[in-house]
Order: C-alpha cells, then structure tokens, then sequence
C-alpha cells in the first residue's frame, strides 16, 4: 500500500520520500514504485516512447527513499502513515511524527480499519486538528476511490486540504466520519463473515461464491478472491479489532477457516497461496 501511494503521489507532480526502517524494505518499495511507474509511464504516454522517457525521469526524479524518519519528517507537510494494522505501533508512530513535524503538517492514516481518533491519541493536543484519514484502496495504482476520514477533532481546513489531495492524485473522494470501517469495509464485512460461514458450513464452495457475487451481483470480483489481494492476516486482524470493540458484532466474529490459513502461512497472493493458488 505505501508503495502505491508513494508511486501515484510522485506521478501527479509532489516531492516524496518513502520512509521504513528497514532497509529490505525500502529496496522492495523502490523495486515495486519504478515497476509500476513504468507501468503508469507507458499508460500515461499511450505508446510515445519519448513522453514514456520524460515521464519516468521526472516522476523517478521526486522520489526519495530513507530509514531516517525524524529527518524526513521534519521537512514534510503531509505525512502518510501505512504501517501494519496495529494499533499500538501506530499510536507510537503518532507520538514520534508529532514531535518531528513542522506545526503545519498534517497527519493521515492509511488504516483500514482502526479509529482514526484512536491511532492520533499517540500525538499531543495541538496537533489534533491536523489528524485525519486517507484510505486507499489496493492496488491503488488501479482503484479510483479514497475514504477521506474526519475524526470529531479534524478541522475543516485539515478536511478540505486532505480532499484537495487526494483529488489531485486523480482519486474519486468521499468523507466519512470516524466510525469503524469507514463506508466500503463497514458494507464489505458482512459480506466477508457470511461467505466464510458458508464455506465452514459446506454451503457452497469458495469459487461458486465468487462467481455468483461477480455474475449475479456485478462484483468485479468475489469475496475470496478479493481477501486473496488484501491478504488473509490482514482480514484476520481486522475481525479482531471490531471483535475485541464489539464482541456481539455478528459480522465480525473469527472464523475458523481463516485462522487455520494463517497459521498455515497462507495469505493470499503475497505467499502465492490463499484460497486459490498464485505459484
């Protein structure tokens, strides 16, 4: 996901530095940004080598790649969290972006899930209203929608700024308040749960679902195929999280099919296994 924010956000004309402390990282994300700049460039380009060329370069040319995130972060006006859905480490990376960041900067969230208000109570007062959401949709090269998220604290000129953003990058924008799962994973879920009963229940087969959302419904794609993209831990640690908020929330509740694939290291299409097969 950082990745793909990163890429669109250097394709559309802003400076960025990827940030990640680990440096196998960070060699990933640039391998992952050129492929799909180059994959942009020749979109873009519709086939012109020299408008590929000069794309690429200039797009390349804004990007930066650094482990040091304090100083980073001390020269930036919009940061862009995407760490993994914890919400711990991210109230913690809060509190240290806060510290660093110029007065002006603002905060965002990539988070699926997690409360906005939660994840900025690791920054201080001051800062709150310059906290908000910004949730991409993978692969965000491709998906056109981003969840802009007002917390109760989020000021109109932090809101207005954030949609001007992410318009900019060519998005389709739509607000929401700060209630869990936003708009798309709070209609999505239910959906999620009750495809993974029917599977635990021998009601159908994880395939026949998929083809019966996508031709009897019109979803680009099924619910199995899409938690294959997303990744099985990610939708696991998703259940918990609205779980352990709100553990009579039926749409939530773990499934034990999930549980045994991830235990199995199987987690969609990023270990080339999941309910289907990537190798």
């Amino acid at each position: 996901m950082g990745s793909g924010i990163a890429m669109i956000t250097a394709a559309n004309g802003y400076r960025v530095t990827v940030v990640d402390v680990n440096e196998g990282a960070l060699v990933r994300a640039r391998h992952q940004v050129e492929k799909d700049l180059r994959r942009t460039a020749q979109h873009v380009s519709k086939g012109n080598e020299q408008t590929v060329k000069e794309f690429y370069s200039a797009a390349v040319e804004r990007l930066s790649y650094s482990a040091n995130l304090k100083e980073v972060v001390a020269k930036t006006d919009l940061v862009i969290e995407a760490i993994v859905e914890i919400l711990a480490q991210k109230q913690t990376l809060f509190k240290t972006l806060d510290q660093c960041a110029p007065p002006h900067a603002i905060l965002a969230s990539n988070t699926s899930s997690l409360s906005i208000a939660d994840i900025g109570s690791g920054a201080g007062p001051q800062r709150q209203d310059r906290i908000g959401g910004l949730h991409f949709f993978n692969p965000v090269p491709m998906m056109k929608l981003v969840e802009v998220v007002r917390t109760d604290k989020t000021s109109d000129a932090t809101h207005a700024a954030l949609i001007a953003f992410g318009t900019s990058l060519r998005k389709t924008c739509i607000t929401c308040r700060d209630t869990p799962g936003f708009v798309v994973n709070r209609l999505l879920f239910p959906v999620i749960s009750e495809a993974l009963g029917m599977v635990e229940r021998g009601d159908a087969t994880a395939r026949d679902i998929d083809v019966a959302m996508k031709l009897g419904l019109g979803h680009p794609m099924g619910p199995f195929e899409l938690m294959d993209i997303v990744g099985l831990d990610t939708v696991q640690s998703i259940q918990q999280e609205r779980h352990g908020r709100n553990p009579s929330d039926t749409t939530a509740k773990p499934s034990a099919i999930l549980e045994e694939m991830v235990r199995s290291n199987k987690l969609g299409v990023k270990t080339g296994e999941g309910f289907y097969n990537y190798k």
